[in-house]
């Protein structure tokens, strides 16, 4: 799969605790906790395409428990940034249970550092995209950040 360009500047959100053991933006708790597209020698930076998706991926990964002190950053992709998109219909099964299919392809992705972003689909809102960032990539550093600001959750989405 060879890696595109984007035409525009991109935007996307991660939601953490900016007083927690690792900064927002960072990859140290995928490489420590895996996620469903990486390993421990892949570790990458989970983000959502929309605020709302990264709200929907917290909750659903929390079961609707929250930490406290949850924040969000704006992330700002450059016009120019190499992405891959994931090819869903050549991989069969990559949503079920067993995330081998995911993790294989992360990382490999992450690993041959074939582009600084790999767009998948978010699992709970199949129509939406996670962005997964390998902040190891050599053009990872023009990706920016806005500070933290508050997650005002809404009780509603978790009683």
């Amino acid at each position: 799969m060879s890696a595109q360009r984007t035409h525009v500047v991109l935007t996307c959100y991660r939601i953490g605790d900016p007083d927690g053991l690792f900064p927002i933006y960072d990859d140290e708790g995928s490489r420590l906790y895996p996620g469903r597209w990486n390993t421990p020698d892949s570790p990458m930076i989970y983000t959502s395409e929309h605020y709302s998706t990264a709200m929907l991926e917290k909750l659903v990964h929390f079961n609707a428990i929250l930490p406290s002190n949850q924040h969000f950053i704006r992330i700002t992709i450059p016009n120019g940034t190499s992405f891959e998109v994931f090819p869903t219909a050549a991989h069969p099964g990559w949503d079920g249970k067993n995330e081998d299919i995911c993790k294989r392809y992360g990382e490999a992705w992450c690993g041959e550092q074939r582009s600084v972003l790999l767009l998948v689909p978010s699992i709970p809102a199949r129509v939406e995209h996670n962005f997964l960032i390998n902040a190891k990539h050599p053009d990872a550093a023009a990706i920016t950040y806005a500070l933290p600001e508050p997650v005002w959750w809404d009780e509603r989405l978790y009683r």
